[in-house]
């Protein structure tokens, strides 16, 4: 009898790992701050609290759910974590979403629910990949970068030009720099929060200044 519970126990763990290494890989793959180690770690763990609170239980006593239900707040603790302000701009929502989602993930897998486990991890990959991918295309997705303009030596017009290109494209620009290099031309920086197609059209813009321009996430 032990040996056959600790098989499903094992076997629990196993499927645990299985699918937070699923979504821990997605968010590796996207350089997300909770990736591979971490959404796997979370999922294993919140499966053993949650048969440990039960198995505890049933050996000596009282509430099946008094452990498990330490997870939910414990897990808000770690979600808070990844969740940072830059500049005006909120990051690391969705990750703390998905460490949320995760730990539920192994909770269900810990009570004994591999199918409502493995489709509620299907659920989320489709959301972080394919609606990922769609807010991406049309721009819901924001996030803020700073750009960055080498631009020609002895052409004091340029930064004139910069500021019209970027009200033309109604972007609101923050924490405007510029200085000097150290070979000579004159360097360009502002920040501003954008989706990826208002990215591409601002940086083909500025680009066809004659300057070299890049954008980059900006540095906490």
């Amino acid at each position: 009898m032990l040996h056959d519970l600790n098989a499903v126990i094992v076997g629990r763990l196993l499927l645990a790992a299985l699918l937070g290494g699923a979504v821990g890989l997605e968010r590796e793959l996207r350089h997300k701050p909770a990736g591979l180690r971490t959404m796997m770690l979370i999922c294993i763990g919140a499966a053993l609290f949650t048969i440990m609170s039960y198995e505890m239980a049933s050996d000596v006593g009282g509430d099946h759910t008094r452990i498990a239900a330490q997870i939910i707040p414990g897990i808000g603790f770690i979600g808070a974590g990844v969740v940072l302000r830059e500049r005006g701009a909120v990051t690391g929502i969705t990750s703390a979403a998905t460490i949320f989602m995760i730990a539920s993930v192994g909770m269900t897998v810990g009570a004994g629910f591999p199918m409502t486990a493995v489709f509620t991890t299907l659920l989320l990959l489709v959301s972080l990949v394919f609606l990922g991918l769609i807010e991406d295309r049309i721009g819901l997705h924001t996030r803020m970068l700073t750009f960055t303009m080498t631009t020609p030596q002895g052409d004091p017009s340029i930064l004139e030009h910069v500021h019209q290109i970027v009200q033309e494209a109604g972007i609101q620009a923050v924490r405007w720099k510029t200085h000097k290099s150290q070979t000579g031309p004159a360097i360009i920086e502002f920040d501003a929060e954008v989706g990826t197609p208002k990215e591409r059209e601002l940086l083909n813009r500025l680009n066809a200044l004659n300057v070299h321009c890049e954008a980059r996430p900006v540095v906490p």
